[in-house]
């Protein structure tokens, strides 16, 4: 992997899959290079935090490969998605991309503990779901609680039978009452702590994240194939919204490249 913007830098060293060990001089780079932009928020301040948002997309915009994001995906892509999650004290998702990935807990072999502030713990995975259905979600219902326990954010009037049902297996978190107002979310995940927000998406979540202003920072790989058909893209207008998402003028921070991919970091103006 090799810096191309702004300016050329050295090559960095593959690095090895995420594992206890001395820290590789290539994720100390990658982690100087993602680790710079606004501080975060302390937790109980006013400020909402950093919200930043890691996708991948295909030369011609598509954000999935035959319905799922791993096809687009590279070994070097792989280590930055590590770094990231490492450099996170949560991971944002909507129910639908949780669903349709698999997601599972975070994993200590899937991070940089060296990475983590003090070592914390593991960063929890905060699911995005209005209607609290976490079918094909059940991988992320196994975590005692604690500080890596999996967050749900759903709407006050979510049904009480599902909220029941989850109770004692995750963190409820309402923010608004028939849908959920991502700009409380927020707002709440910061006044828990967590005030590193990396959010993986979906394109929906991602939409009402810009929308609402809250989207600080946008790490997009592109990968070097043309995926052709109906694929969404990164971001989608939230449904039923009835408006187009106005335009969000974007610096670019850096680009990486590796064997044909590209790695852009966007910081929102």
């Amino acid at each position: 992997m090799r810096q191309i913007h702004p300016v050329h830098g050295p090559d960095l060293p593959p690095a090895p899959k995420a594992a206890a060990g001395p820290l590789p001089a290539a994720v100390a780079q990658l982690a100087l290079l993602y680790g710079t932009g606004s501080p975060p928020a302390p937790a109980g301040s006013n400020v909402r935090g950093w919200v930043r948002a890691n996708m991948v997309a295909s030369a011609d915009g598509a954000v999935t490969l035959d319905g799922r994001s791993g096809g687009l995906s590279g070994p070097a892509d792989k280590t930055v998605f590590t770094v990231l999650r490492s450099l996170a004290d949560v991971v944002l998702v909507g129910a639908g991309t949780a669903r349709t990935e698999r997601y599972g807990l975070v994993q200590p072999d899937q991070i940089w503990a060296q990475l983590r502030p003090d070592r914390a713990a593991l960063p929890p995975v905060a699911v995005v779901t209005a209607s609290l259905d976490l079918t094909g979600c059940e991988r992320l219902l196994t975590a005692p609680p604690g500080p890596s326990q999996t967050i749900v954010i759903t709407a006050a009037a979510a049904p009480a039978a599902r909220k029941a049902a989850l109770s004692g297996r995750v963190r409820v978190i309402e923010a608004g009452t028939h849908q959920v107002d991502i700009g409380a979310a927020i707002r709440q995940l910061v006044s828990l702590g967590y005030a590193r927000i990396l959010t993986e998406g979906g394109p929906t979540l991602l939409g009402h994240l810009s929308g609402a202003g809250l989207l600080d920072e946008l790490c997009l790989t592109t990968s070097p194939v043309l995926a052709g058909g109906s694929a969404a893209r990164i971001l989608a207008a939230p449904p039923a919204s009835g408006r187009t998402a106005s335009p969000r003028r974007l610096s670019l921070a850096h680009v990486l490249a590796d064997d044909d991919f590209l790695f852009c970091r966007y910081l929102a103006g």
